[in-house]
C-alpha cells in the first residue's frame, strides 16, 4: 500500500493487505487485539504502526509501516494511513505502534489521530508495545512501566495454529523465507534454462512471438501449473528451470501464467511461486517474484507480496510486472478489483 522502500526514499516500508474470505476475529481487549496484528501480517513487526479495521468499510484492510523518525516521516506515514482509510470508507480503526520510544509514538499519534478524525474515522484503540510490555495511548508520556503481555498462548494464537497459519518472527524472517539454501540446484537450473533457451532459439524461425513452439510451450506451462494447482506436488528440477525460463524469456508466457490466477486459487499460486523464486538463480529470479508477489497480494497478503516485490527488483530493477503489482500495493488496490481473463479466451500472445 506504499511505495517500495529504497536507499534513495526517505519513505518507510509498508505492508497491506485485504484479508477476504477471512474470519472475523473478535477482539474484547489490549491483548486480543496485540494477538490478532501477528496472525493477520504473518509475522510479529517491530519499529512499526500498525492499522486494522474495526467494523464496517467498503475493504476491510490491515498495514504496516515502518515507524518514521523525523516530523517529515511523522506527516508523510499520517498522510498515508489516513488516505487509504478514506478510500476504503473506514469507519473505525485500532492502531498498535511497536516501539521502546514513547515521545514518537505520541507525536505519530497525535498526527494520526488529527488526520483520521478530520476524515470522519474514529480511532477506538491505540497501544503502544515494546518487550513483552503494553501501553495505553492516551496522549500523555509517563513513567507507566506498562503491563505485560505473551501472544504466544493466546487463543488467537493457538487457532491459527490449528489453522495451519505460519507466523514469522519479523518481517525480515519473511523476507529471509525466499532466498534459498541449495546453490547446486540453483547453478543447475541455470545449465538446464541456458540449454532450453538456446533449443527455443533453433525454433523461433518466425520471430519470438509466433510459431508452433510457442503453443507448444504455452500448452506445456498452463498443464504444468495447472497440476500443480490439482495435486500440489513440488516441482522437480528440471520442471523448475523450464517454467523459470519461460516466463523469464518470453513476457506472453509470463503474462499466461498470470492470467491462470483467480482469487479462489491464489493461495496456490503463492504455494507454487515461493517455491520457484527460492530455487531458482537470479537471472531468472524477476519474473518468478513478480508473480509471486501478485498470487499474493491476490490472496490478501500484503506483506509477502511487498517481499516479493521487491526480491524481484532486485534481481531486474524495473521489472514491469513487479512495478504493476507495487503500484497496486501502493494505492490500496483491494484483490476484489481483479477481473480473472475468462478461460476460454485467446492466450495474450494469440494477438
Amino acid at each position: 500500500m506504499s511505495r517500495l522502500p529504497d536507499s534513495s526514499d526517505p519513505s518507510p516500508a509498508r505492508d497491506a493487505g485485504a484479508p477476504t474470505g477471512r474470519p472475523v476475529l473478535r477482539v474484547r481487549g489490549p491483548v486480543d487485539l496485540l494477538a490478532v496484528v501477528p496472525r493477520m501480517l504473518g509475522f510479529h513487526p517491530d519499529g512499526s504502526v500498525v492499522m486494522l479495521t474495526v467494523g464496517p468499510a467498503t475493504e476491510p484492510f490491515h498495514a504496516r509501516v515502518d515507524l518514521p523518525t523525523d516530523p517529515v516521516g511523522i506527516e508523510a506515514v499520517a498522510a498515508q494511513l489516513s488516505g487509504v482509510a478514506a478510500r476504503h470508507a473506514v469507519e473505525r480503526v485500532a492502531l498498535v505502534l511497536y516501539t521502546p520510544d514513547a515521545g514518537l509514538a505520541e507525536a505519530l499519534l497525535v498526527e494520526l489521530a488529527r488526520r483520521l478524525s478530520g476524515g470522519g474515522v474514529e480511532v477506538l484503540c491505540c497501544l503502544r508495545a515494546d518487550a513483552g510490555r503494553w501501553w495505553d495511548l492516551d496522549g500523555r508520556v509517563t513513567d507507566d512501566p506498562g503491563s505485560p503481555y505473551d501472544v504466544s498462548t493466546h487463543p488467537i494464537t493457538a487457532e491459527a495454529v490449528l489453522e495451519g497459519r505460519v507466523v514469522l518472527g519479523s518481517r525480515q524472517a519473511l523476507a529471509d523465507s525466499l532466498v534459498g539454501d541449495d546453490p547446486a540446484e540453483s547453478r543447475r537450473i541455470a545449465e538446464l534454462g541456458d540449454s532450453l533457451l538456446g533449443r527455443l532459439a533453433g525454433r523461433a524461425t518466425d520471430g519470438a512471438h509466433s510459431g508452433p513452439w510457442l503453443d507448444l510451450e504455452a500448452r506445456w506451462l498452463r498443464h504444468r501449473v495447472g497440476r500443480f494447482l490439482a495435486d500440489g506436488e513440488r516441482l522437480d528440477t528440471h520442471d523448475v528451470a523450464r517454467v523459470a525460463t519461460l516466463v523469464s524469456a518470453v513476457v506472453d508466457l509470463r503474462d499466461l501464467a498470470w492470467c491462470e490466477m483467480t482469487r479462489a486459487d491464489a493461495s496456490r499460486h503463492v504455494d507454487l511461486w515461493r517455491d520457484v523464486v527460492r530455487r531458482v538463480p537470479v537471472t531468472v529470479r524477476a519474473a518468478p517474484a513478480a508473480l509471486l508477489g501478485f498470487a499474493a497480494w491476490l490472496s490478501g497478503d500484503g506483506a509477502l507480496a511487498w517481499c516479493a516485490v521487491e526480491r524481484a527488483l532486485a534481481a531486474e530493477p524495473g521489472h514491469g510486472l513487479a512495478l504493476l503489482v507495487a503500484q497496486a500495493l501502493d494505492g490500496a488496490v483491494p484483490p476484489s478489483a481483479w477481473t480473472p481473463v475468462p478461460r476460454d479466451r485467446p492466450p495474450p500472445y494469440a494477438g
